[in-house]
């Protein structure tokens, strides 16, 4: 497994064009690798994830069972001239350290939702996104230990969780056929594994709907550091 981080530079009109659509930078993600086809299972999944960052960058983070050439990216959206085009590291050691007890910081994007009827004796069902911040702080804790972990507490016994950049986007997967409404939020927390195996697992294949779309993607970073 490979983490790829890739500075976008949003001043520039394509890359304003994918930033707008996550169908369109779910295929020039692809476009990386020489047989897409390969990176969409769910035992071999592509994820990334675009983070804007408080000193106003703007980073796209892949996590890939193969290494991805984004040179394609770079001139469409990034910066040719500059020197600046991707760093790609292996995954594997990170993946392998993992143990129970550990404590990291984490982010994620994700699309908080649930399946219903959609009208009272309906056979037929759909994706409910949450909206509220108490929902999808729900949706993410009741979904932790399955996944290998739990979110961690403050010394006040709240969790060490919060939630931002949420919105409802909508955005056109193929000419003529309907939007997609996708609701997203970011978490920025801490956690502990529990179990290294279903964590291993998450990270590398994601946790909820809509992983095409940008969410999905969980990174760690030291808990001392949760920016």
């Amino acid at each position: 497994m490979y983490l790829t981080r890739f500075l976008v530079n949003s001043a520039r009109r394509d890359a304003r064009k994918l930033l707008a659509s996550p169908q369109a930078m779910h295929a020039a993600v692809l476009s990386g690798f020489p047989r897409p086809e390969g990176h969409t299972r769910d035992d071999a999944r592509t994820l990334w994830r675009v983070d804007q960052r408080r000193d106003g960058q703007v980073v796209l983070y892949v996590v890939s069972p193969t290494e991805p050439d984004l040179t394609h990216l770079v001139e469409q959206a990034g910066w040719p001239t500059s020197g600046e085009t991707w760093q790609t590291r292996a995954y594997d050691r990170l993946l392998n350290s993992l143990e129970k007890g550990q404590r990291w910081a984490f982010r994620l994007t994700a699309n908080p939702s649930r399946t219903g009827r959609k009208a009272e004796g309906s056979p037929t069902t759909q994706r409910f996104g949450h909206v509220t911040a108490a929902q999808q702080i729900e949706w993410l804790t009741s979904r932790a230990q399955r996944n290998g972990f739990a979110v961690a507490r403050q010394a006040d016994g709240e969790l060490n969780l919060v939630t931002y950049d949420r919105q409802v986007r909508r955005f056109s997967r193929n000419h003529g056929q309907r939007p997609v409404t996708l609701v997203t939020v970011t978490y920025d927390g801490v956690l502990d594994i529990e179990d290294p195996i279903l964590f291993r697992r998450v990270l590398t294949q994601g946790i909820g709907h809509a992983r095409a779309y940008g969410c999905g993607l969980l990174t760690l970073a030291p808990a001392q550091a949760t920016s």
